[in-house]
């Protein structure tokens, strides 16, 4: 923390954030989090406080040039930076989250329309993505990502496509480091009442099939669902996704949005528990004080459908084969303070494995969230 300190206070007296045309734009969010597990089949609930911090700065330095440098809590998994508390008062760790370069040539013909990514950058701000079935909204993705007719994490109207490289891991013990390459193409439109996107996505993993846990990070330990034969992905995985979201409002002031997800790994020899959906929708939006948010989604998640490593972390316990639904809500007490409640139900075989005839397991989310 103390080098992080050191860097932004030399930023600033050496006069970088003075430098023509910056726009730094400084933020950040932190929640305080009571969580409740109930697992079927054991004894007690598992009740526990959690915290996140996130932090950074986006620099706008010229129409064609922009970056982000972000630190958050927790490194030790890519799919959460929340902080679980009670270690005898010990420090948090506070890492590197998110540091990239954003180009977006208005020559050559591109108008600023297509941007071109190269670094650690947020997954919603990378993909397109619907909701978390295949990703975890958490993960910061590291490589290069080109996008085109998109604005930050939203889709502008018309065609939008991406195309990405991205690196899993680095390890000189093996022949070729697994990676994935990603195709995305989506078409995004509005009539006089509605707006909606479609689209589609393919996601080719390198290098999983017939390796071990830490294939994908020395963080990971076990397969997260996935089919393993003597300790080794069985399967590579090629995930072919739909995705399609609609929204309005009723009575021109009360927004609504539906919106579904349909996955399928297409990579050979995997024929069976290879499917996956999510159906869900949201009533109202909390952003100013006063308002609320009500929101539902039903999933279901074949075992070998994505790599579990990188799918939600609290949907089945943070993994594949399973299904369930969330139902959540949000109210926003003060301007940039909001308290919000989940509660997931789910079953299926990741969720308590090591528990003879246990496959339920329900998760009480309460959350007071600020941004700044």
């Amino acid at each position: 923390m103390k080098k992080i300190l050191t860097i932004l206070t030399f930023l600033v007296a050496s006069g970088w954030t003075n430098a023509e045309a910056v726009d730094w734009n400084w933020n950040g969010d932190m929640f305080y989090r009571y969580e409740i597990n109930d697992t079927e089949g054991q004894e007690h609930n598992r009740d526990s406080h959690r915290i996140r911090v996130r932090f950074g700065a986006y620099p706008w330095i010229s129409e064609e040039l922009s970056a982000g440098i972000q630190f958050a809590t927790d490194g030790s998994n890519p799919r959460s930076r929340v902080v679980v508390l009670g270690d005898g008062f010990a420090a948090e760790d506070f890492m590197l989250n998110q540091a990239y370069i954003d180009i977006h040539p208005i020559g050559y013909g591109l108008d600023g329309k297509t941007s071109f990514t190269f670094g650690k950058r947020d997954i919603a701000e990378s993909l397109i993505t619907m909701n978390d079935l295949v990703w975890d909204a958490d993960l910061t993705l590291e490589g290069i990502s080109i996008n085109y007719n998109r604005s930050g994490k939203n889709q502008l109207e018309g065609i939008n496509a991406i195309a990405g490289y991205y690196v899993i891991d680095e390890d000189m013990s093996n022949a070729s480091d697994p990676f994935f390459w990603v195709a995305q193409v989506a078409y995004t439109g509005k009539t006089e009442s509605l707006a909606y996107t479609l689209g589609a996505g393919y996601y080719n993993y390198q290098g999983i099939g017939g390796n071990s846990t830490d294939i994908v990070g020395d963080w990971s330990t076990k397969f997260w669902g996935n089919t393993a034969i003597s300790d080794k992905y069985a399967y590579d995985y090629d995930e072919l996704e739909l995705f399609a979201n609609v929204s309005g409002a009723f009575g021109g002031r009360l927004p609504w949005q539906l919106y579904v997800q349909y996955v399928v790994n297409v990579a050979e020899e995997v024929d069976n528990d290879n499917q996956g959906y999510l159906l869900g929708a949201t009533i109202g939006k909390a952003k100013k004080q006063g308002e609320w948010s009500l929101g539902a989604n039903y999933s279901y998640l074949e075992k070998d459908a994505v790599l579990g490593a990188f799918t939600d972390a609290t949907r089945f316990k943070g993994g594949t084969d399973g299904k369930g639904f969330e139902v959540a809500g949000s109210y926003m007490l003060i301007q940039n303070l909001a308290l919000s409640m989940q509660y997931f139900c789910h079953e299926g075989e990741n969720v308590a494995p090591s528990t003879e005839g246990s496959d339920s397991y329900d998760t009480f989310q309460t959350t007071l969230t600020l941004k700044f």
